[in-house]
């Protein structure tokens, strides 16, 4: 049976984030400068003292969650022996890098990218997601298709939790459609955009744009990808599927059952929060899951 490694997406955030990280040791702390200094700014002011306000930027709250992820997994050393690692949306960044398949600055890099072109994709178009509880996914997907304006499903979160991406008018149909239909709840996120929908697509070539720039090596186990959530080593299958990803869904229900298929028998989530790992449970009762710890 096989370990799995998982990395949290945007939402994981939290102030004070990487603290202990960052008086872990010398090694740590080197990594965190190293990025206030690729990033033009210190992110570690906002991640350890800065407002929920400033870390919910895109711009500040994907990097924030990568470098959580990325060093606790260095931080791990030997510890950290994945034979088989996903990521939810951000998280498959981070799980890229940990797999070895990416440089620590380059997967910075890109992070840094994807998130400042995502917001101001967010700023081209008002748009805005929400969290479907309750129905099927046939359901939700034959009624997002039914809706004139962009809406569409963009992360398949657990059995019973699917969240539509798209237009602020587009999105409040659906919520009204959905809960005719049944759903137990639909709620707005308080998210700045449609993320992994058709209206990231500006973002999406400027994230492309910047993938080939950088070197994809072979990852040293299988990474299963949000955009089909089947298992990737090839660099330009993995280059392929992350820039799709924008404006495509997270499958991340699909993932974790092909991972338990493919004899994953423990779940360990590394960076910031426990919401994976409740998901994972949702989707698989019998999983045994977990938190990195240092």
């Amino acid at each position: 049976m096989k370990k799995a490694y998982i990395f949290p997406g945007q939402g994981a955030q939290f102030v004070g984030m990487g603290k202990d990280l960052y008086d872990h040791n010398d090694e740590t702390r080197f990594l965190f400068e190293q990025a206030n200094e690729l990033l033009g700014f210190r992110i570690t002011d906002v991640m350890f003292e800065g407002t929920d306000e400033d870390l919910k930027q895109t711009k500040v709250t994907q990097p924030a969650i990568f470098l959580h992820s990325v060093i606790l997994a260095k931080a791990l050393g030997k510890a950290f022996d994945p034979q088989m690692v996903a990521g939810h949306s951000l998280g498959e960044f981070s799980a890229l890098v940990a797999a070895g398949a990416l440089s620590f600055e380059d997967g910075l890099k890109l992070v840094a990218a994807r998130a400042n072109a995502m917001q101001k994709a967010t700023e081209i178009q008002p748009s805005t997601m929400a969290a479907v509880l309750g129905l099927d996914d046939f359901t939700v997907e034959d009624i997002c298709q039914r809706i004139s304006d962009v809406v569409v499903p963009a992360n398949y979160n657990c059995p019973g939790q699917l969240v539509i991406s798209g237009t602020i008018a587009g999105v409040d149909r659906a919520c009204e459609l959905l809960l005719e239909a049944g759903a137990k709840r639909a709620l707005k996120l308080n998210v700045g955009g449609a993320f992994h929908s058709p209206l990231m697509e500006s973002a999406k070539v400027e994230l492309e744009a910047a993938i080939a720039e950088v070197e994809i090596k072979k990852p040293v186990c299988a990474v299963y990808q949000n955009i089909d959530a089947k298992p990737h080593a090839d660099p330009e299958a993995i280059k392929r599927n992350l820039i799709d990803q924008l404006t495509g869904p997270v499958r991340w229900t699909q993932s974790i059952l092909h991972m338990v298929e493919d004899g994953a028998a423990s779940f360990t989530e590394v960076g910031p929060g426990n919401v994976l790992q409740g998901l994972v449970k949702k989707i698989n009762r019998q999983a045994v899951t977990s938190a990195a710890t240092l």
